[in-house]
């Protein structure tokens, strides 16, 4: 392909995101093994590269974690703290190219064809982004260059961390066909097994079968889509990042819990963490929904959509409460709760929401105060006082 007409598609991840915004925020814990994910039945959400050194990986029980490093400095999750740090990321991103594609807080594909020529080659756009992501946030990431989006990933993966890597295009299968089959796109443990028992161990292997003799054995779309990354054939353009559809926030009890004013109290803390989120996106939402699982796993939601979008931590949370009131749960042990935002809208500044009768006056003037204050000095520096232990309780004969 002439290099006139070839794409350069860029994928930055950001190296060990979590855990390194909190060991910016807090040096003490650099060069030490840091885990975030807290509470006895939580999920490790990210582990520095030391912590990896142990064998602990995101999604892993925390409590499995603390048995293979029980030396290492265990951090709650702070995500509106990583959020702030990714929109900086991502302004950083957009400086350089419009078509940005975020995957996730911490990664995303730029096209960076039409700034080559205002920039300079991928490899110097690269530095570039990686040099102000430094210097913005002290954090480091690491980036894959390549033609395509899928090369353009394993390259990041295998620079990390703090690399960069650019897979050019004469070299996608010197680069590609000794990998793992594994390594490719759509490839989890049911796909891997099958092609294992077909004796496809490598992407050469996939590569070099039949594609109809593939498409037989997974499924025409499984099959056709594995035969055209095993040759490095991807034809999938970065889609500008889209309008949010949902914010959520839910919570696992470290026991399970059937106290009703525990449950409230945890899910008025999710909802100050879900609508500060959503104030911070500009948005507000029309669908309020609520999710409880059981402790027997059993998992049950509950929502309720509105004419006029909510924005306010207190009237999302009347709704709330007075969604879960109206499961009439009675004595039930709870292990998980959950709140999410959908039906999404740009704007705060939304007329009343007049559905649920007399309200105090003020409290739309209170959320901005307490959104000013937390932008400045971080969220939860003011909580509601039913937050704060032996404050108010709630009434649940509403």
């Amino acid at each position: 392909m002439s290099e006139l007409f070839e794409s350069t598609i860029l994928h930055v991840d950001m190296d060990a995101f979590f855990a390194s915004v909190e060991e910016h925020d807090n040096p003490a814990l650099k060069g030490k093994a840091v885990v975030v994910g807290a509470g006895v039945r939580g999920v490790v959400s990210a582990a520095n590269y030391e912590a990896r050194k142990f064998g602990i990986h995101a999604a892993m029980p925390v409590g499995r974690a603390r048995r293979l490093a029980p030396h290492a400095i265990f951090v709650p999750p702070n995500m509106a703290r990583y959020s702030e740090v990714s929109s900086h990321v991502m302004e950083i991103f957009h400086s350089v190219t419009p078509l940005v594609e975020p995957l996730s807080l911490d990664e995303a594909f730029l096209d960076v064809t039409g700034s080559k020529k205002l920039l300079g080659d991928g490899r110097e756009i690269a530095q570039l982004i990686r040099s102000k992501v430094f210097a913005s946030e002290g954090i480091t990431c690491s980036v894959g260059i390549a033609s395509n989006k899928f090369i353009a990933k394993l390259a990041s993966g295998r620079c990390k961390p703090n690399g960069v890597l650019e897979i050019a295009t004469e070299r996608i299968l010197e680069f590609l066909h000794p990998l793992p089959v594994s390594a490719i796109w759509g490839v989890g443990p049911k796909t891997n097994e099958e092609l294992q028992k077909l004796g496809l161990r490598t992407v050469a292997d996939i590569a070099n079968t039949p594609r109809n003799t593939l498409i037989r054995a997974l499924g025409q779309a499984s099959g056709a889509s594995l035969y055209e990354l095993a040759w490095g054939r991807d034809y999938r353009d970065v889609i500008p990042e889209e309008v949010d559809k949902s914010i959520s926030a839910a919570e696992t009890f470290d026991t399970d819990i059937e106290d009703q004013e525990v449950i409230l109290k945890e899910f008025l803390r999710l909802t100050e963490k879900a609508t500060f989120r959503m104030r911070d996106k500009e948005m507000s939402a029309r669908t309020i929904s609520i999710k409880v699982r059981f402790a027997d796993f059993k998992t049950i939601s509950r929502s309720k959509t509105f004419p006029l979008a909510l924005n306010g931590t207190q009237e999302v949370f009347d709704v709330v409460k007075q969604l879960f009131l109206s499961l009439k749960l009675d004595r039930a042990r709870l292990r998980l709760v959950g709140v999410g935002l959908e039906g999404l809208t740009d704007g705060v500044d939304v007329p009343e929401q007049m559905e649920f009768g007399e309200r105090d006056k003020g409290w739309r003037e209170a959320t901005a105060a307490i959104d000013r204050a937390s932008a400045r000095f971080g969220q939860g520096v003011v909580r509601p006082a039913r937050l704060i232990d032996g404050e108010t309780s709630f009434s649940t004969t509403d």
